[in-house]
């Protein structure tokens, strides 16, 4: 179990629009990695289905160096459709709701943590867009920060 958190964490699949996954698939991806299952903490489908990976106090797999001081919030999409390793913010209306809905139970959940993107405490594109921008124009923008102190 985590001892705190300081971090909610949001990534993107690094799937094409097309793709319509789910936690199933990531936990099949996962597993195959060598992880126990589902890295994340929440996944939020292209429909904004919003699916519960790991139990919300539990030790993520997904932010390396900062797994056991953070949760994640998973997007499905986020690459363009012709070219996987390019990143690309196609995220639906259903899912920004959604996301909406997560980071209300998370800072909820865990009042002192400061909502990041994955591109922030790694060299990934990941979550396809610029986190702190996302957040300046909602009720989360005290919960935004440029830098990270681990």
């Amino acid at each position: 179990m985590r001892k705190q958190t300081k971090y909610i964490v949001i990534h993107c699949a690094a799937t094409k629009p097309s793709m319509n996954i789910d936690i199933e698939d990531i936990t099949d991806w996962h597993v195959a990695r060598g992880f126990l299952g589902c890295g994340y903490t929440k996944v939020i489908t292209r429909s904004g289905e919003i699916q519960n990976g790991r139990d919300l106090n539990e030790v993520v797999a997904a932010n390396k160096g900062y797994n056991s001081v953070s949760c994640a919030i998973c997007l499905v999409g986020g690459v363009t459709e012709e070219d996987h390793t390019k990143a690309e913010n196609n995220f639906t209306e259903e899912q920004w709701i959604a996301l909406e809905k997560v980071l209300e139970e998370l800072t909820e959940a865990f009042p002192k943590a400061k909502i990041i993107g994955h591109n922030q405490i790694s060299s990934k594109d990941c979550p396809s867009f610029n986190v702190p921008e996302y957040l300046a124009g909602t009720k989360f923008a005290d919960k935004a920060i440029e830098k990270i102190l681990k």
